[in-house]
């Protein structure tokens, strides 16, 4: 559970780091593990296993990108946010399903928004390359950097109310030089206008970048975030990858900001019997899910249209 002071200093500035909450042999070294062979049976598909026999995970991964080979999709937890299909790929394991129900995770996230704890489905895994190797037109926030943003404006206005926090997972040490996270302290009373330039991004002049900080925080620590501060990620400038996971939590019962997608009750003090505890049952909400929206046409996730007037 957070102290008081943190949670003061949470509610104040909009944002905490908090090191050393998801232990490595237990919770973070099966999701590494989980993720090399998924990755392991990509590079088999793609006909790459023998060149690239004694790679690691990191080169594996760059010589795809490389290749033009997509990774992203197919490692994220989440579907994508444009056409879905009844064959799109994602990721749906037991060893980030029990990252995500961690105990020590989930007290801290009790200490912000209470008892009654929903996994929200925006959610991503974000392995980003040296910046030195994207494609010049790489726009993809999960693989390069990241805009400035706020979490409440890249949902969808029914969860404008909703009690909710992003936590911010580092798998590697995140640091100014991997590309850490950065916000501008003290969160904004109102949403700000954003607009979709080649990320949804807020819009010019509504910001002081130069009053940004960042945010490094070692393997096993979070980053918690209030949904209305300002925040981006610098671009990895390193020669390694940068790997964290993007989760929110909300107050059951309250509406997600896509509720198009599933969410599952992680904690109840009221009905723990609610709790969603296999895995199993968590990826066959979201293949139940594809199937669905593969019949139906494409639901917009952004609020945002480009033909606003600041936006031009």
């Amino acid at each position: 559970m957070l102290s008081e002071n943190q949670i003061t200093q949470f509610r104040a500035d909009g944002f905490l780091v908090v090191e050393d909450v998801l232990d490595q042999a237990q919770i973070l070294d099966p999701v590494r593990a989980e993720y090399d062979q998924l990755l392991q049976g990509l590079i088999e598909d793609w006909g790459l296993a023998t060149a690239l026999q004694d790679a690691s995970f990191t080169e594996r991964l760059t010589v795809a990108y490389a290749k033009g080979l997509d990774w992203f999709q197919p490692m994220d937890i989440s579907l994508p946010g444009d056409r879905i299909f009844a064959d799109t790929s994602m990721h749906f394991g037991p060893a980030v399903f029990e990252m995500l129900r961690a105990s020590k995770l989930l007290d801290i996230v009790q200490s912000l928004i209470g008892p009654e704890i929903t996994s929200n489905p925006i959610q991503h895994v974000r392995i980003k390359p040296p910046e030195v190797i994207l494609d010049a037109d790489e726009i993809r926030a999960h693989v390069g950097s990241t805009s400035w943003h706020q979490d409440r404006a890249v949902a969808l206005e029914e969860a404008d109310q909703t009690q909710m926090v992003t936590v911010w997972i580092a798998v590697t040490d995140a640091n100014v030089d991997n590309g850490c996270l950065q916000v501008i302290p003290n969160k904004h009373d109102a949403i700000l206008l954003h607009c979709p330039y080649k990320q949804t991004a807020i819009a010019q002049g509504q910001i002081d970048t130069d009053l940004a900080v960042p945010l490094p925080v070692k393997s096993g620590g979070i980053v918690l975030l209030d949904p209305m501060v300002p925040h981006a990620s610098l671009p990895n400038v390193s020669n390694g990858i940068r790997w964290s996971f993007d989760l929110r939590f909300n107050v059951t019962g309250q509406p997600t900001g896509r509720g198009h997608f599933p969410e599952f009750v992680a904690r109840s003090a009221q009905n723990p019997e609610s709790e969603l505890t296999d895995w199993r049952a968590w990826r066959a909400m979201w293949e139940a899910t594809r199937s669905r929206l593969a019949e139906t046409s494409h639901i917009d996730i952004h609020r945002w249209r480009s033909d606003a007037p600041t936006c031009a």
